[in-house]
């Protein structure tokens, strides 16, 4: 018998793993592969991700060495996203292949305890008022039985934990087909460069990318359904064929490191949570990969949910807090698979969308367009909401905020590596009145504090995920219902 068992060793359930042991919850990774794969559909870690790992003292683990680019691109259109304009401490997308990004996540989980059993995969499952019971298939002893009080699918666009469990995933089948290769090429300057590196012809689109030399990274996009399966190989001669169909350019491939295929099939699980199963990741959503969102989805959906898993876990949970996690996160999801079907639109070779790219280019170069877009895209302007009468930041991204403790100068993330709720009491009133005793069994610590600027209020109520789930005077009776609300 385990706490939670994750179905899914890829960045998000590694990271889920983390957020679920730094409150000590037992956990088991279950991963299909035996050995980490080498390659990465994903290359970029956006403003949002960035913070959350900076909450965990990680966002310098994963910068070292990478490239920060203060741009995004909407439907390789210009003028490009300004997210160097971003109110963030990390307005950059972080260039880093996504296989980076799972082996220092899994080093991370590694380092907390968290089990990791590789080449190990759920068959099947079964579940009751008390928990599941999971079938696993890859020990060395053969086929195994485990239980445990949750489940979270973590296991990818296919995922046999969604299909077990019975959540819907309704959406729309590929309509356009799409081949990768990282490869190495004869004559790299035979392929035409475009900004940022997407050529759009009246045949499709290409994307050309150096990576680590001497690979390039070639996608193909042509816009009509698959005629193949996609788990069919890709030969290096049909990646060919489609480059020359797509730029009228013949191009030679020396070597190939990695070909794969894939649509923009978009699809969205009915809910998270269906008892004690949830999702995240890819077993969640699909959609068409453009800027690596769907993995920071993933990852930033797992940062909503460790916390309160683990609160459930422990039996500290208020009533619907678990519930929370779909009612939060599903929505973001929907928003994301819009975007991203959207920049597809945009991108379609067909002659009748070039006004539409021209108008959308005029757009995209006036300010507020430029940074409502350039959020979307950075995840930073999520907002959870608040009820009604609450403080504007209550829901959204916590401020950015310089402060002075009595251990000396520090800022917000610097507060939270422990995975654990922070009430910012800027005045020494909230202290004395709640009890910082008494908050810190529940989860919140309590950081008398003064700030570098005038925050414009006296307290601060940020959950573990670094969203504000209350702001507003010592004395507001609504701080009392945040912490019951959020914090039992």
């Amino acid at each position: 018998m385990v706490d939670v068992i994750v179905a899914g060793g890829g960045p998000v359930g590694m990271l889920l793993a983390s957020e679920l042991r730094l409150h000590d919850v037992d956990v088991v990774v279950l991963e299909r592969e035996p050995e980490p794969s080498p390659h990465s559909r994903a290359f970029r870690l956006q403003p949002r991700t960035m913070e959350m790992l900076d909450y965990r003292g990680l966002a310098d683990r994963f910068r070292r060495g990478r490239k920060e680019w203060p741009k995004a691109h909407f439907a390789g259109l210009e003028p490009l996203l300004e997210l160097g304009d971003l109110v963030s401490e990390h307005p950059y997308s972080l260039l880093i292949p996504q296989a980076w990004t799972e082996r220092l996540l899994a080093e991370r989980a590694a380092e907390l305890g968290a089990a990791v059993r590789r080449g190990h995969r759920v068959t099947g499952l079964a579940q009751d008022g008390d928990g599941v019971t999971v079938d696993v298939a890859g020990g060395p002893e053969g086929p195994y039985v485990l239980r445990a009080s949750y489940l979270v699918g973590c296991d990818g666009g296919r995922s046999t934990v969604r299909r077990l469990a019975g959540f819907g995933f309704p959406g729309t089948r590929a309509r356009v087909t799409a081949l990768l290769g990282d490869v190495l090429l004869d004559d790299p300057a035979r392929l035409p460069v475009g900004v940022p590196g997407t050529v759009r012809t009246p045949r499709g689109l290409l994307m050309a990318v150096a990576l680590e030399t001497p690979v390039v990274r070639v996608l193909t996009t042509e816009f009509h359904p698959p005629s193949k399966d996609a788990d069919a190989p890709v030969t290096m001669d049909e990646l060919c064929s489609a480059i020359d169909r797509v730029t009228g350019r013949q191009v030679d491939i020396r070597e190939a490191r990695w070909l794969s295929r894939f649509g923009d099939a978009t699809r969205l699980a009915d809910g998270y949570r269906r008892g004690r199963v949830l999702l995240a990741g890819d077993a969640a959503h699909i959609h068409f990969p453009i800027g690596a969102q769907g993995l920071n989805l993933g990852l930033q959906e797992a940062m909503n949910l460790g916390w309160k898993l683990a609160a459930e876990v422990r039996g500290t949970a208020p009533h619907g807090l678990l519930d929370s996690y779909h009612d939060e996160r599903h929505p973001v999801a929907r928003r994301v698979l819009r975007e991203t079907a959207a920049q597809l639109a945009l991108m379609n070779p067909d002659e009748r969308i070039d006004p539409l790219r021209e108008l959308f280019g005029e757009l995209l170069a006036l300010p507020a367009v430029n940074a409502h877009l350039a959020n979307l895209v950075a995840g930073t302007d999520v907002s959870y909401g608040g009820p009604d009468g609450a403080h504007p930041w209550v829901g959204r991204p916590a401020p950015s905020l310089e402060l002075k403790t009595d251990d000396g100068r520090t800022s917000l993330p610097a507060l939270m590596h422990a995975g654990r709720a922070v009430l910012l009491d800027l005045t020494g009133a909230v202290a004395a009145r709640e009890g910082a005793e008494s908050l810190s069994a529940r989860g919140v610590d309590v950081v008398p504090a003064v700030a570098g600027r005038d925050a414009g209020v006296e307290a601060l109520l940020i959950r573990p995920d670094g969203h504000v789930a209350w702001a507003g005077a010592a004395g507001d009776p609504g701080l009392r219902e945040a912490l019951t609300t959020w914090f039992g």
